[in-house]
């Protein structure tokens, strides 16, 4: 079994690949939007992100999808109305901030 210390080892390295793959910089906000206001829907990602960038619904569910379930780094959490509200975990907020670079 591995080591808290190792477990965020590999989310960091994780993170890092998803990151450099990201050449329009949809990611780093995604992921900026979540430090600054921490519980979010798809719904409320989308609507932020179109103001700066040309985004899709089903673009953005994917990328959430991606870092709740591959990196590891989200929590869902189901709503009443059957929608899913994404937070970040508390143990990977300050390896995002690091990360991301949010001040």
């Amino acid at each position: 079994m591995r080591s808290p210390s190792e477990i965020k080892r590999v989310v960091e390295g994780r993170l890092q690949s998803y990151l450099s793959r990201d050449r329009t910089g949809i990611r780093r906000e995604l992921l900026r939007l979540f430090v600054k206001i921490r519980s979010l829907t798809i719904a409320e990602l989308v609507a932020e992100l179109q103001t700066q960038f040309a985004v899709t619904f089903h673009a953005i569910a994917s990328m959430v999808g991606i870092i709740a379930s591959r990196i590891g780094i989200l929590h869902a959490q189901r709503n009443a109305d059957g929608s899913n509200t994404y937070e970040l975990k508390e143990k990977y907020f300050d390896l995002v901030v690091r990360i991301v670079g949010v001040s």
